[in-house]
């Protein structure tokens, strides 16, 4: 499968909220979303509800299916705004907010470091 690799560099085919959106069984799908909601809280003090996971196929997506915390997501509009494929394309990365970001997801670096050095 060929990684869908979002602006701040997480790999949306194994984003727990693509995964639950993807989920046929209604039960499992709706265990998935508490368990998300509870990860979101404990990474990034947010409360929400099972029913506030919503479906994602990525912010990069055209299909107008997107996680409601991703519709103000700093990196999502920047990067849409200079209307480039990803963070590690931007001359000022990495920002402030990306730096934020890879405390809770080091993985989302090594990502985008490897896109930059193939730049």
């Amino acid at each position: 499968m060929n990684e869908t690799i979002s602006y701040c560099g997480l790999n949306c085919q194994g984003c727990p909220i693509y995964l639950a959106a993807r989920e046929k069984d209604e039960e499992k799908q709706y265990k998935m979303r508490v368990e998300i909601a509870q990860q979101i809280k404990e990474l990034y003090g947010q409360e929400l509800k099972p029913e506030d996971i919503t479906d994602c196929d990525g912010c990069k997506a055209d299909s107008g299916i997107l996680f409601s915390g991703s519709h103000n997501c700093y990196m999502r509009k920047c990067a849409g705004q200079k209307r480039i494929e990803n963070c590690a394309y931007c001359q000022d990365y990495p920002c402030q907010e990306l730096e934020k970001l890879f405390t809770t997801d080091p993985d989302a670096r090594k990502r985008l470091d490897t896109i930059k050095t193939r730049l």
